[in-house]
């Protein structure tokens, strides 16, 4: 895969010591942002216009406690457009994960793609691997913190989340939280 492209993750500063805790073979809780995370309002990059979705603390709290490693793969389109930049991402990014850890749920890390290959600007109109449907976010965090694809799972609300879970080996289950589902409990 050329990785070229591929932006470097937002780790959590507590990152070695959540994968101290995670025996092996280590197995991921990937989540697609917005829309599993938060409300999909439409490129998202401040506190202001967050609004979490019921229950997804307590779904990465049962993540911990079943050994699962929680890491958020997100495409930012809104990069690649114009509506904000790389640095104002990875702000709000940093208060995302503090939001999380505040609640006793810390997030391992943060992938994302500001790539978009038809409206993008500049350099960020481009077909890139890491752009979901395409697994290469999925790919590189299993090769950075030795995840077993085969034992995790990837919750997404749109058809190219589940479909970059299998393209990675990852198992994908749609969630349907917007209209008014649950978010579902993860397997033992």
């Amino acid at each position: 895969m050329n990785t070229a492209l591929l932006r470097s993750p937002y780790l959590d500063p507590a990152v070695e010591v959540l994968l101290a805790q995670a025996s092996l073979p280590r197995r991921a809780l990937f989540l697609d942002r917005d829309g599993v995370i938060n409300v999909n309002h439409g490129y998202v990059h401040t506190p202001e216009r967050t609004d979490w979705l019921p229950g997804i603390f307590e779904l990465v709290v049962q993540a911990h406690v079943a050994g699962w490693l929680p890491i958020v793969v997100t495409n930012q389109a809104g990069i690649g457009r114009g509506y904000y930049d790389e640095a104002a991402f990875l702000d709000y990014t940093a208060w995302v994960h503090a939001q999380f850890a505040q609640r006793g749920a810390p997030l391992l890390a943060t992938y994302w793609c500001p790539h978009h290959p038809e409206h993008g600007l500049g350099d960020y109109k481009v077909m890139c691997p890491c752009r979901k449907p395409a697994a290469g976010m999925l790919l590189a965090a299993m090769a950075r913190f030795a995840l077993d694809p085969a034992r995790s799972l990837l919750l997404g609300d749109k058809p190219g989340d589940v479909e970059a879970a299998s393209a990675a080996g990852v198992r994908g289950q749609l969630v349907t939280v917007a209209n008014g589902d649950p978010l579902p409990t993860l397997p033992v």
